[in-house]
């Protein structure tokens, strides 16, 4: 016999109405559920609404309620933000996901400058941290594209510095070394002007309720990062159509990229940004192998990697995802 249920839902913020579309703490409900009399669809539609569903008591009680609670505590609504006004907490949010950044280059600037680690190692230590590490601040940032256009500042400020840099307008020998294979100041328009052009994008345009950014941001840093350190450990075997590049690396490169992504898929899954599943993972998985082939190509050496490697999981992340 059919039970009837009536669940009063609110949807009180409209700032995270957003990101409640792709993932909601009711999406599983979805096939039982009926707004007012019509199939539901979106919580945009709702602002005091009375949600109904009905089911038979046995598909009642095979619900998930651990599911429904730990979606509710970690949705979208959930993000750590720090004032009632959107507009405060996002400046503290760029504020502090700003320190953050640059903390980390000035780290890192002050081991180069201090030799603590070889040239190449350290500059790929840089490669690896810094996009990580500002991704793991977006849930700092409200939703829509107020939250997304002020924290691609952050990189994208970054992109002037590159330039000021690059062109022998501004001195800075600690971070030069830091970022150069060579320690040339020119080497700045390049790979790292690329890589902090590729974050700010990845940011702006897709930003943390898309795979694709994931997957451009991890496959970028993490993925590109290890290829590099690892080859040049273990690299003795070398690609045979490009002896500049490795087996090891390539292989370290599709492995780093892909656990990263799965790791900030579980990430931004207990926001409520995504859904993790093992359909997102497999194609997380094709984009690093993609990206880990496209690196290895001596077209990446004649151009850059990251710019190769960012552009090659745009297209094959839209693709796919």
């Amino acid at each position: 016999m059919a039970t009837q249920l009536s669940v009063f839902a609110r949807f009180s913020s409209s700032r995270f109405e957003p990101e409640l579309t792709n993932y909601t703490p009711i999406s599983f409900l979805r096939p039982h559920l009926r707004v007012l009399g019509r199939p539901y669809t979106s919580p945009h539609s709702l602002s005091a609404a009375t949600v109904s569903f009905s089911g038979s008591e046995a598909t009642l009680r095979s619900l998930r309620p651990r599911r429904v609670c730990r979606n509710l505590t970690f949705s979208p609504a959930a993000s750590m933000v720090f004032s009632g006004n959107p507009v405060v907490s996002d400046l503290v949010a760029t504020a502090l996901s700003g320190g953050i950044a640059l903390s980390l280059l000035r780290l890192w600037a002050e081991t180069a400058k201090r030799g603590l680690f070889d040239q190449k190692l350290n500059r790929k230590l840089v490669h690896v941290s810094i996009g990580l590490a500002f991704m793991l601040c977006w849930p700092l940032f409200s939703s829509g594209r107020q939250g997304a256009v002020l924290a691609a500042l952050i990189p994208g400020i970054n992109i002037i510095k590159m330039l000021l840099l690059g062109l022998g307008l501004w001195k800075d020998e600690a971070t030069v070394k830091s970022m150069s294979r060579f320690g040339d100041h020119r080497e700045l328009l390049k790979g790292p002007l690329y890589y902090a052009s590729a974050i700010t994008l990845a940011c702006a345009i897709y930003w943390r309720t898309s795979p694709v950014a994931i997957a451009a941001i991890c496959n970028l840093c993490a993925g590109d990062g290890l290829a590099d350190i690892v080859g040049r450990r273990f690299g003795s075997q070398k690609i045979p159509y490009n002896r500049n590049k490795s087996i090891a690396g390539s292989i370290a490169m599709a492995t780093a990229g892909f656990m990263a992504s799965i790791g900030f898929m579980y990430y931004f899954a207990l926001f409520g940004y995504v859904q993790e599943s093992w359909e997102m993972a497999l194609r997380f998985l094709i984009v690093s192998i993609a990206t880990a082939l496209v690196e290895s190509h001596p077209l990446s050496t004649e151009l850059d990697d990251n710019l190769t490697v960012p552009l090659t999981s745009v297209l094959v992340g839209n693709m796919v995802f």
